[in-house]
C-alpha cells in the first residue's frame, strides 16, 4: 500500500521510523544513480562518525528516590556538639555519549577518484544546536570551499534550517542544488506536505549529461520495500505535529484513504 501523503510522509519523520527511512532513502538513491553514471562516475556511499550526548540530557538528574530517617523518640537538649547524620545517596542519571552515524553520498570520477558532487539528506541531529549541527555546518563549509558541487535534501519539518539568505518562502521541506560554479548562488527548492517531492538535475562536470533525481519516486519505492504502511499508525497524529491548516488538510485526506474512520 503506498504512503497516503502525495509527497514526503510526515509520519516518518517520528525519531521511530527516521533512522530507517534515512537509511533506506540514501541507499534508494545510490542504486537509481549509478547506471546513468557509468563508466565515468561511481556513487560512493560515505558515513560521518562522531560522539555526541543526547540534547536533553542534563549534568545533574533529579532524583528518582530520597530515602531519609526519623527518630522514633523526642530529640533531648544537649550540651555537646554534634554534626548531622550522614547524608543518604539518591539516584541520579548522567548524560551518556552515543555513537552517531550519518551517512550521505559522493559521485566520484572514476578515473582520478574526485568527488565531483555531495549529496546529504539531513538528519534530526543536523537541525539541533549541538554537536550533530556542528559537525555537518564544517562539512558544508568544507564542500562549499571545495570544488564539488553540494546537493542539501531536507525531509524534515522539525529543528532550524539550514542557513541561506534570499527570498526564502517559509515552507516544511527544501532541496538546495548549490553548483560550484554558481556560488554564492544557488537553487531553492521549497514544498510542502501537500506537494510532491520536486524532481532536479544532479550537478555534474561541465559537458556531462546531467540524469533527473526523481525523488518522489525513489520515495515510493522505499515506503513500499520497507513495509512503512503496516508500521505506521494514522489514526494518532504525526510526530511533529503539522500545523493547524495541514492538520485539518490531512484529516480530511486520511480517512479518504480508508486509514482513519
Amino acid at each position: 500500500m503506498p504512503s497516503p501523503f502525495p509527497g514526503m510522509d510526515p509520519y516518518l519523520e517520528n525519531p521511530e521510523f527516521w533512522p530507517e527511512a534515512h537509511s533506506r532513502f540514501i541507499v534508494a538513491i545510490a542504486i537509481a544513480l549509478a547506471p546513468a553514471l557509468r563508466p565515468k562516475y561511481r556513487v560512493a556511499i560515505e558515513k560521518r562518525i562522531y560522539t555526541s550526548v543526547p540534547e536533553d540530557s542534563v549534568l545533574v538528574g533529579i532524583p528518582d528516590v530520597s530515602v531519609t530517617s526519623a527518630s522514633s523518640t523526642p530529640r533531648r537538649p544537649s550540651s555537646i556538639l554534634t554534626l548531622p547524620a550522614q547524608a543518604e545517596a539518591v539516584t541520579v542519571t548522567i548524560p551518556m555519549p552515543e555513537e552517531v552515524s550519518e551517512g550521505y553520498l559522493e559521485i566520484r570520477e572514476v578515473a582520478t577518484g574526485y568527488v565531483v558532487t555531495v549529496i546529504e539528506l539531513l538528519s534530526p541531529k543536523n537541525k539541533r544546536a549541538g554537536m550533530g549541527r556542528e559537525k555537518y555546518e564544517k562539512k558544508r563549509m568544507k564542500v562549499l570551499s571545495s570544488p564539488a558541487h553540494l546537493v542539501e535534501i531536507d525531509l524534515l519539518r522539525g529543528g532550524e534550517p539550514m542557513r541561506m539568505s534570499g527570498e526564502i518562502p517559509e515552507t516544511d521541506y527544501r532541496i538546495l542544488i548549490c553548483r560550484s560554479n554558481r556560488r554564492p548562488l544557488a537553487q531553492l527548492y521549497a514544498f510542502s506536505v501537500r506537494q510532491e517531492i520536486p524532481s532536479f538535475l544532479l550537478p555534474l562536470q561541465s559537458g556531462d549529461t546531467e540524469p533527473v533525481v526523481d525523488l518522489q519516486s525513489l520515495f515510493a519505492q522505499v515506503y513500499e520495500q520497507a513495509g512503512f504502511d503496516m508500521a505506521i499508525d494514522y489514526t494518532h497524529e504525526p510526530v511533529p505535529a503539522l500545523q493547524e491548516e495541514d492538520r485539518v488538510w490531512a484529516e480530511a485526506l486520511l480517512p479518504e484513504k480508508g486509514l482513519r474512520g
